[in-house]
């Protein structure tokens, strides 16, 4: 099924017995409280508020919110319960690295560090940080406590770009890497595209059809920048022979079926690509803004693949509107995992 539902809209519409839980490691920012009261609102997920009681509790006042009822909980690192339970678990996770145990005491009352905690020892289904917490600092804590997927050669990230109503040739498409990965190699863009293929079918609920991006469509421009997208199209079908996937290809050939049939005629993925794989950072975070700003397309990200349960992060800029679709993201990366997809 294909479908360019946003990822509250998607949840709402796909039933499930589950009963998730997302933990937000900033709960005293008033942005934050206000997503998650919607989240809850809308059952999408129970929310657990981490941060210090009182000041959780204030901001929840502040925006006409209340833990009373309403699928929200608090969790404050300092006096938690499961504290000495997560002070153990990080011990052993991490004592490898030198850690002794009060400082293992002292990492787990970080709300971002706790917050991981949950979602690692089964209390929680996925997390979401970052409204105040560099990415550096969400990405670097979930790698540590949650880990990454058996199966995940790298984490790396995407977005999630859905169409205004008057877009000509209006697609949801998903990005990558726009947000993490600097400059990839060849088997890294491989590996990208390995994983953005499967957050598509989980997200996008479509078949993924794979651009690797270039300045080159098909040989008509010759650099090791566009060597290392052909040596990643290469491995890609080695590995991956049921991908859907072509390249090298300029984004006008990946995205506009006319340009697409002109320079890349017989292509299954020449402007239909609903997967663009960008060749480093600096093309695929200045692609999604031109696509953002001048195209009126909705932006929804940066969102983390390859880690052993979900964890997510926030621009320092989001609106209470980004963290709910955040949470949203978040329950349907949890329900793609538990399925076996």
């Amino acid at each position: 099924m294909t479908t360019t539902l946003p990822p509250v809209d998607l949840l709402k519409a796909t039933p499930s017995n589950d009963q998730p839980v997302i933990a937000l490691s900033e709960g005293s920012d008033p942005r934050v409280v206000a997503g998650a009261l919607a989240a809850v609102e809308a059952q999408l997920a129970n929310v657990i508020l981490v941060g210090p009681t009182a000041e959780v509790e204030a901001t929840l006042e502040a925006v006409g919110g209340s833990v009373v009822g309403s699928g929200l909980s608090i969790h404050d690192p300092a006096v938690s319960e499961l504290t000495d339970e997560f002070a153990t678990a990080f011990y052993e996770l991490r004592k490898h690295k030198g850690i002794d145990q009060d400082a293992a005491r002292k990492a787990v009352k970080s709300p971002l560090v706790y917050a991981a905690m949950l979602v690692r020892c089964g209390h929680a289904t996925g997390t979401v940080g970052g409204a105040v917490a560099t990415t550096s600092d969400v990405l670097r804590t979930a790698i540590q406590v949650i880990g990454m997927a058996p199966d995940a050669a790298m984490v790396s990230s995407f977005f999630l770009m859905y169409p205004p109503e008057s877009a000509e040739n209006g697609r949801a498409m998903l990005y990558s890497d726009c947000g993490l990965v600097i400059d990839p190699s060849a088997q890294e863009l491989a590996a990208i595209a390995t994983a953005s293929a499967q957050s598509c079918r989980t997200l996008l609920r479509s078949e993924p059809k794979i651009a690797m991006l270039s300045f080159s469509t098909m040989g008509s421009a010759r650099h090791a920048a566009v060597d290392k997208v052909i040596t990643a199209t290469a491995a890609l079908r080695a590995e991956q022979p049921d991908l859907c996937v072509d390249g090298e290809m300029q984004f006008d050939t990946a995205f506009v079926p006319s340009v697409g049939e002109n320079k890349a005629p017989g292509s299954q993925v020449a402007g239909q690509a609903n997967v663009m794989i960008f060749p480093n950072l600096d093309a695929g975070n200045i692609g999604y803004k031109l696509t953002q700003r001048l195209g009126g397309y909705a932006a929804i990200g940066p969102v983390l693949q390859g880690l052993a349960k979900p964890a997510n992060d926030l621009s320092r800029g989001c609106s209470a509107s980004d963290v709910t679709q955040m949470i949203a993201v978040t329950v349907l990366q949890s329900q793609g995992t538990s399925d076996g997809n």
